[in-house]
């Protein structure tokens, strides 16, 4: 981009980068440019990770050119409320699907303590997991892969598995304990 452009470009409203983004990626480059490490600070005080608000950051932003059509200027040319909106739905979702994932590994008996700062653990438990996924009834082992590695929530899953929510709800358990007992873990 030339000086002349990104002087231009930086004079420009939030409101009026974002609808020239339509057509000029320059124009989103200058809307990222101004807010790209503040909202790496916002996740950065939130989640105290500089890795992960980079990767929040990242994340925040492709949904900004995402839905950059559908910005509607409600702040007087400044896209910042919405853009944090944006950034905190996508901060929400992280601790969402970071607690689902601890909770299926707790469920499943595959929580691995270790120390602070320490190496991460090898998971040399993936291929017994693997296998006892590939061991369970392909209705249980199709409702568990929906429920916790997609994240449905049990309405979407039933609709996926044409059944009702409850028939998804027992499945998922049933699987779920099928795995606990085929890990070495206690079924309940």
């Amino acid at each position: 981009m030339n000086r002349d452009k990104a002087t231009a470009g930086n004079r420009r409203t939030d409101a009026q980068l974002l609808e020239a983004a339509l057509l000029d990626a320059d124009a989103f480059h200058v809307f990222y440019e101004r807010y790209a490490q503040k909202t790496c600070s916002f996740f950065e005080r939130r989640t105290r990770s500089r890795e992960a608000s980079l990767d929040l950051t990242a994340e925040t932003f492709a949904r900004v050119w995402l839905g950059r059509a559908k910005f509607r200027d409600l702040a007087d040319g400044s896209a910042a409320p919405w853009l944090f909106a944006i950034a905190r739905r996508v901060l929400i979702a992280s601790v969402e699907r970071h607690a689902l994932e601890t909770r299926a590994r707790e469920r499943l008996g595959l929580t691995v303590e270790r120390e602070p700062g320490g190496p991460e653990p090898e998971p040399a438990w993936l291929e017994d997991l693997a296998m006892a996924m590939d061991s369970l009834p392909p209705n249980h082992r199709q409702a568990v892969e929906l429920r916790v590695v997609h994240d449905l929530s049990y309405g979407q899953l039933a609709a996926g598995l044409g059944c009702s929510e409850t028939a998804a709800r027992i499945r998922v358990s049933r699987g779920l304990a099928a795995l606990r007992h085929a890990m070495g873990g206690e079924a309940q």
